[in-house]
């Protein structure tokens, strides 16, 4: 089957107003999404970009202003700043990718689901996303048998490297921010170019 390679920021909004329109992109398209989770801390030291949170406070409040914009026209009920928006990444990071391990596998799950979830679950309920418990809920929602194993898989070094991985082919393809899309080699970057690249999966 072919494939949607996938990079983004489980941290990301904007990255959660594209998750459902992608997966229903590569459920028409017949297209794996192969999830590649980065550290946009590590796939931004090439550009020289500055934090988001060490931005000025004018950008912030735009870029802000733009995500709620555009959750409104998607019909999604997104939170302007959730009390958990900062925090760790190795675990909701690491869970994707111990789920997508795990799918490859054979074990039963859906990865696609697994990711809207934990984006949902920062950006709409503004649950934390580094804790064990609320993982392990998403992890059973997404149809996953074992939650605990699956948390342990993604805290382990071979999990996280996999991340930083992730993170180096990014910097390598020209991945420039979250979240962006790969057809092929022709990058769409941001979920605003979700039709231009519904163009390039029909041709």
């Amino acid at each position: 089957m072919k494939t949607i390679d996938y990079y983004y920021s489980t941290r990301s909004n904007f990255t959660l107003l594209g998750a459902g329109r992608l997966n229903a992109l590569a459920a028409k398209y017949k297209r794996r999404i192969l999830h590649r989770p980065v550290l946009l801390s590590e796939t931004m030291k090439p550009l020289k970009s500055i934090p988001f949170h060490k931005r000025p406070a004018i950008l912030r409040s735009y870029a802000m202003h733009d995500a709620l914009r555009t959750a409104e026209h998607l019909g999604i009920p997104l939170l302007r700043e959730p009390v958990h928006h900062m925090g760790p990444v190795e675990l909701p990071s690491g869970i994707v990718i111990a789920g997508q391990n795990a799918v490859l596998r054979g074990e039963e799950g859906d990865v696609d689901q697994l990711s809207v979830q934990v984006l949902e679950a920062l950006w709409l309920h503004d649950r934390d996303i580094a804790d064990e418990a609320v993982v392990a809920e998403l992890v059973k929602a997404a149809g996953f048998k074992d939650a605990d194993a699956l948390i342990a898989e993604a805290m382990t070094d071979a999990t996280q490297a996999e991340l930083m991985r992730n993170c180096t082919e990014a910097i390598i393809r020209g991945v420039i921010g979250a979240p962006t899309y790969f057809v092929g080699e022709e990058m769409f970057y941001g979920q605003d170019r979700l039709d231009y690249m519904e163009r390039a999966l029909s041709s």
